[in-house]
């Protein structure tokens, strides 16, 4: 594919370093002279250092014969109106944008239900935009799923689906320390898999023969209600999080604070988990900037609002933070997010949540002690490579710091692997198939070796990132 991106900052910059290593053609513009001279140094693409929305930048950028254009600046007015520009002139490009302002996203949500009644061909997505990205919110929903498991681990779900992937590590003492991966099933009674195992040199896909260690991580996946076992198999203790500091209350501490505090009116995303007791929860919000304390306060008339700088010894002190359970950090500045983090977290807070820019970042942050650390950047990244990979492709997310891909997947009706059973088509090694939905009913199931795959059957599989292309081509391939 040929694919154009406006925006040269870490997203553009990790988003154009896949796309690359996926052997795409990769054209990266931005209009900052310094960002450009420090890009070009590394990657193997065409850098421009020009206004990516201008046509003629995005003619002599080749927009004639790109596939898709990703907008991805700061500005959501310029990403939208870029991508309403290249529509009028080349309406075949695949335009997405990364848009920030919820509002936005509400309004393209409302113009698409009222274009799909429109006929087949005549409807287009409002501004031209084929898939809006919004980040802050999958970045406030990571948040809250690890809320809902006591802040432990990081815990990932789909759409639709009762069954999660939890990351948990095994402490020293646990029940698991020294077993072998096959004998895993004699520790618990429940249907669950290992989905990959990260020791301390390498992420991999399972094998029965592997030793489990103090120390490692592994991928389980399990129905929600039973993920607690686990955790406690691993020998990991939930705590109850009744008092819960938010620091940062932009536009992802907004959305956290508007599902904590669930007598909200106007919230934007549900209330996820209800171990905490309503009767004992304290939820307080810190922010040093003047308007966003004022909206905050205003908003949230029953919670305590302090305009205060996170990192005053004083005001640490004076509110007592090292007893409270739970330290959210969701500001903006992700690398004090992590410090800050750090830091309350050996002065004796419970557990720490913190943004972070990047995966590379979230294990610096996770060896410095913060409990879960969500990388906002990756989101993004994810979020456009499985538009990018076509319409089998509902879903990517990338685990163990990019080196496997969990993949939402609906096989083609026409696929070479159809009315066989896994058994017959495993690579052990190369992929795994996680769920499966058949095509026409309503609940995710655990994949088996006996299950029998057929053309329309909604798939959750995980694969080696550099596997992944050869993976996707093998249930994507057609009968001969």
């Amino acid at each position: 594919m040929k694919i154009i991106i406006i925006g040269a900052g870490l997203t553009g910059t990790e988003l154009a370093k896949k796309l690359i290593s996926e052997k795409n053609d990769v054209v990266l513009i931005d209009n900052n002279e310094e960002t450009v001279r420090h890009v070009s140094n590394r990657l193997d693409c065409m850098v421009i250092h020009a206004d990516g929305n201008s046509l003629d930048t995005l003619e002599e950028a080749g927009i004639a014969r790109a596939d898709a254009l990703v907008m991805l600046t700061n500005s959501d007015e310029v990403n939208m109106i870029t991508c309403s520009l290249v529509e009028a002139f080349y309406p075949k490009v695949m335009k997405i944008a990364r848009v920030r302002n919820y509002e936005y996203h509400i309004k393209a949500r409302k113009t698409a239900r009222r274009k799909s009644a429109e006929p087949e061909g005549e409807a287009r997505p409002l501004y031209g935009i084929d898939h809006m990205v919004y980040p802050d919110m999958e970045a406030a929903m990571a948040i809250l799923r690890a809320i809902e498991h006591g802040a432990v681990t990081d815990v990932l779900s789909f759409e639709n689906s009762e069954y999660e992937i939890m990351r948990v590590e095994v402490e020293e003492g646990s029940r698991l320390d020294g077993q072998r991966v096959q004998d895993l099933r004699s520790f618990i009674d429940t249907s669950f898999l290992l989905v990959y195992l990260e020791s301390k040199t390498e992420a991999t896909l399972p094998m029965g023969s592997t030793v489990i260690q103090a120390g490692d991580y592994l991928g389980i996946l399990a129905h929600k209600k039973h993920m607690e076992s686990f955790l406690e198999l691993c020998g990991n203790r939930i705590a109850e999080l009744n008092r819960i500091a938010l620091v940062g209350v932009g536009h992802i501490g907004t959305l956290i604070a508007d599902s904590l505090l669930s007598h909200h009116k106007t919230r934007k995303i549900p209330k996820l988990f209800s171990s905490i007791q309503k009767s004992k929860q304290k939820i307080i919000i810190i922010d040093k900037d003047e308007q966003r304390i004022k909206a905050a306060a205003e908003r949230y008339p029953d919670t305590d609002v302090f305009k205060a700088d996170i990192t005053d010894e004083g005001f640490i002190q004076e509110e007592s933070l090292a007893a409270y359970d739970l330290l959210i950090c969701a500001t903006h500045n992700h690398e004090k997010n992590m410090v800050i983090s750090a830091y309350l977290k050996s002065l004796g807070v419970g557990k720490t949540i913190c943004l972070v820019p990047s995966g590379s970042f979230a294990e610096i942050a996770r060896h410095i002690g913060v409990d879960v650390a969500v990388p906002i950047k990756d989101t993004v990244v994810d979020t456009i490579v499985g538009h990018l990979r076509g319409k089998s492709v509902t879903g990517v997310h990338t685990v163990s710091d990019g080196d496997l891909e969990i993949i939402e997947y609906v096989m083609p009706e026409n696929s070479r692997l159809n009315g066989r059973a896994l058994k017959d088509i495993a690579e052990p090694g190369s992929f795994l198939v996680l769920l499966q939905k058949p095509q026409g009913e309503g609940e995710y199931v655990i994949a088996s070796g006996n299950t029998i795959l057929n053309g329309g059957d909604n798939l959750v599989l995980i694969a080696n990132m550099e596997e992944t292309a050869k993976v996707l081509n093998y249930f994507g391939g057609s009968e001969e």
